[in-house]
């Protein structure tokens, strides 16, 4: 049986909260992607905090993209957006991904749940999944050695699929 997963999101005073609940994987990341526009676009935009206190899993395309959400953040406020994680393994993920390059790391939970309000999943073709992926795993690996060298086989592997596909579609 697979956990419920969601995603939260507030925002107050162009401070934006994400948090993500339950087993976050694949299925979210156009749902994550679209929240990283909406956010990275609003003029009023001046840091994130994600929350990740409620989530139990999480897998590397997700992390992917919530690198590319503090590489935007940073970019549009020059503040360091913030991480919560107060489950030891998620921590331990983050951690070993380089996190600390992109975000600060707190071990407190987030205030009460009361202003957030879920987002609703966004539905993907299979050809913006393989492109999220494949983008996901690049800004992962620019992070670091232990990322280039940890995801190197799979992006190649991506590359090589998307380019057959490209093909196929275009004969």
């Amino acid at each position: 049986m697979m956990s419920r997963c969601k995603i939260l999101q507030a925002e107050c005073s162009g401070v934006y909260v994400l948090k993500l609940v339950g087993e976050v994987r694949l299925n979210l990341c156009s749902t994550i992607d679209a929240s990283i526009e909406a956010m990275t676009l609003d003029p009023q935009f001046a840091t994130v905090v994600v929350d990740l206190s409620e989530t139990t899993l999480i897998d590397s395309t997700t992390l992917g993209l919530l690198v590319k959400l503090a590489l935007r953040a940073k970019a549009k406020s020059h503040f360091l957006p913030s991480v919560i994680s107060t489950n030891p393994d998620i921590t331990r993920i983050i951690e070993t991904m380089g996190f600390e390059n992109v975000y600060l790391i707190l071990d407190e939970p987030a205030l009460t749940d009361q202003t957030l309000i879920e987002l609703a999943p966004q539905e993907m073709s299979e050809e913006v999944l393989r492109t999220n992926v494949l983008c996901a795993h690049k800004i992962l690996m620019n992070l670091n050695e232990h990322n280039r060298e940890q995801f190197k086989d799979l992006v190649g592997a991506l590359e090589c699929d998307a380019e057959e596909h490209a093909s196929s579609s275009v004969g």
